[in-house]
């Protein structure tokens, strides 16, 4: 009885499929854009994840001044050695901790020549952000302490420099002096502001203070907290440390700022799953539109067809049986609607993330649920003209021109 049902369904879409698919467009275009919506923003709360664990693992940043709306103050004194030092010895937790001064330097060798940005630090920064080497070794121990010129690379660095020569052991020039190459690394490409992180040179911070810098300040730290350490702890460890080393009174506002990037991340993350969720509901309005659409014209098709419902009726048919019928044909147009929307969306979402360079990250519980709704839709809106369908009065019915 159920599968009869479905064929006059099926036969009265069918017999207009224009006005059909006019119908059945709204339910289209709902699905297809909370399911586009929400792709996309998946992909670009995925994208903001990666690109912030491509700068390190547990980071923590320290730098002088405040920064940030109605508290920016740059011209705070800069940190030492010594302050570095005090973090190294008095924090618990750490697995790197490594000053950093850097400055935009032009680099040369041969007849090629880069502007990049060149980093003083220590070897704990190449720990503290995983950098991996492609080739060579970090600095040793005495090169530190020595002052020795000598670096790592960035891939771009190296690409542009030296193209496919061999970059170890080979002098370049930075700034004013000579530096051997004696590593470079494996490339990380963009950051998620934009910047390209192979575009680096890193020395020992001494040769940097001594040949660039002028002075032996430290402009920032890098702090690379222990698995399963809070990093929250640890913030306000150094906070307290560098309050006290700093010499400022109870009251007054740090000259200095630690940020962590654990809440930096989760901060990120959560106003792009906030933003999904509002663009995936705005869409689904247009899904209650396209239900309205459905109930239009399913009253349209009842009374289009009141002298063929007055016929069933008076041959015997059951006020259930034509309540069904027109509920199937609801259903049927709501379900075409969300399986075609479906299939649109994610071309979208698809070429969408393309276009964008983020991944492709599709949730199967939203489509379910844009589905299972366009089917709710279906039912809910083709209720009542169904209903009223299979409560008209036959005598009326066959009266009807």
């Amino acid at each position: 009885m159920f599968i009869e049902t479905v064929k006059l369904a099926l036969r009265a879409i069918s017999r207009n499929m224009l006005r059909s698919f006019l119908t059945v467009l709204g339910v289209v275009i709902g699905v297809a854009a909370v399911i586009a919506m929400v792709t996309i923003g998946n992909g670009t709360t995925a994208q903001v994840t990666a690109e912030i664990s491509k700068l390190g693992t547990n980071l923590l940043f320290v730098r002088p001044g405040q920064f940030g709306p109605g508290r920016a103050s740059t011209d705070a004194k800069k940190f030492t050695e010594r302050d570095v030092q005090a973090v190294v010895d008095q924090i618990a937790g750490l697995r790197a901790v490594a000053g950093v001064n850097q400055s935009s330097q032009t680099v040369v060798y041969g007849g090629e020549n880069h502007q990049t940005t060149v980093t003083g630090t220590t070897g704990d920064y190449f720990i503290a952000q995983d950098w991996t080497l492609a080739s060579g070794r970090t600095f040793l121990v005495s090169e530190e302490r020595g002052g020795q010129a000598v670096c790592v690379i960035g891939e771009t660095v190296r690409k542009e420099l030296f193209g496919s020569t061999p970059a170890l052991e080979q002098n370049i020039r930075v700034g004013g002096f000579s530096c051997e190459v004696i590593g470079t690394l494996v490339k990380k490409g963009q950051s998620g502001m934009g910047t390209d992180q192979d575009d680096i040179v890193v020395m020992p911070l001494k040769v940097f203070q001594r040949r660039i810098g002028g002075s032996s300040e430290v402009s920032s730290m890098v702090l690379s907290a222990e698995d399963g350490v809070s990093t929250s702890k640890i913030q306000a460890n150094v906070e307290r440390l560098l309050r006290e080393r700093r010499k400022i009174i109870a009251g007054r506002d740090d000259d200095f700022s630690v940020n962590d990037m654990t809440q930096m991340a989760s901060t990120l993350t959560g106003t792009t799953t906030l933003m999904t969720g509002l663009l995936g509901a705005v869409a689904a309005v247009s899904l209650l539109v396209g239900g309205i659409g459905i109930m239009n014209i399913m009253l349209v098709s009842v009374t289009e067809r009141t002298r063929e419902i007055g016929i069933r009726l008076a041959i015997g048919a059951l006020e259930k049986q034509v309540l069904m019928q027109f509920l199937v044909e609801a259903v049927t147009l709501s379900l075409a609607g969300g399986i075609i929307g479906i299939l649109l969306g994610l071309g979208l979402a698809y070429s969408a993330v393309s276009y964008m360079n983020v991944p492709f990250v599709s949730s199967p519980s939203v489509i379910l649920l844009a589905f299972a709704f366009s089917a709710a839709i279906g039912m809910v809106f083709g209720y009542f003209p169904a209903r009223r369908a299979a409560q008209l009065n036959p005598i009326e019915a066959l009266r009807h021109e």
